[in-house]
């Protein structure tokens, strides 16, 4: 079984869409969790009329957290609420992870934009973490999937970094099991922040950030990061 782990705060628009590609896969034994982060709008309904169970969240790495402690699953996979799967999304991932007796993994991402330079962005984003792998393991943030058991060896998300919480979840499950970034299956994500924020100011924080943690553990606000305001 394979539960489905998605934090949210205020993501009334874009979670239908994700819980409606749930809905079309061909792999029948999941369940979805929601953890919510006391959003104020209708969030917690929209869940609700899925057929989510929800539960109390808090920032990612809490409200990760928070789900995969009521997971039944064999397998955890986190989402972002503002992606969105092919069909057969969950028979590929599981199938390739077992394939290839992963751990843990995360893999490629797809923005929901024809612009040009949103697709290069992603591109070198990718490969920079598909050459990365298996010396400094990185993830998308967009989706992890993990088996239970080593979530719960390694103590979950470190719930006291401000950011890059994804990456430092997937560094220490490698150390106890086999990790990869998939090429394939791929989640399409929502370039709603490349939006609000510019591209330019985007590209300067995420490398701020990872030039940072090549030192330190992100513990403080290192970049302004709005999290629960975007339309």
């Amino acid at each position: 079984m394979l539960s489905v782990v998605i934090p949210t705060i205020n993501e009334e628009k874009y979670l239908p869409r994700l819980l409606h590609a749930l809905q079309q896969q061909t792999y029948p034994d999941y369940e979805i969790i929601i953890a919510d982060a006391a959003s104020s709008d209708d969030t917690r309904q929209v869940a609700i009329r899925h057929g989510c169970r929800v539960v109390p969240g808090g920032r990612p790495a809490q409200g990760r957290n928070a789900g995969a402690r009521w997971a039944r699953g064999d397998y955890l996979l986190f989402l972002d609420a503002d992606v969105t799967v092919d069909p057969t999304f969950l028979q590929d991932l599981l199938d390739r992870v077992r394939r290839s007796r992963l751990a843990v993994a995360s893999g490629f991402i797809t923005p929901d934009s024809n612009r040009l330079l949103d697709n290069l962005l992603v591109l070198v984003s990718n490969l920079y973490h598909y050459a990365m792998q298996r010396v400094s393991p990185h993830a998308s943030g967009f989706y992890i999937i993990v088996r239970k058991g080593l979530h719960e060896r390694i103590g979950g998300f470190n719930e006291q970094l401000f950011l890059t919480e994804d990456h430092d979840y997937v560094v220490r499950a490698a150390r106890q099991g086999k990790f990869r970034y998939l090429w394939q299956p791929r989640v399409t994500f929502s370039v709603r922040r490349f939006r609000k924020e510019g591209r330019a100011r985007l590209v300067w924080k995420f490398l701020a950030l990872e030039v940072y943690r090549m030192f330190k553990e992100v513990r403080r606000e290192v970049v302004q990061y709005e999290f629960g305001t975007f339309s």
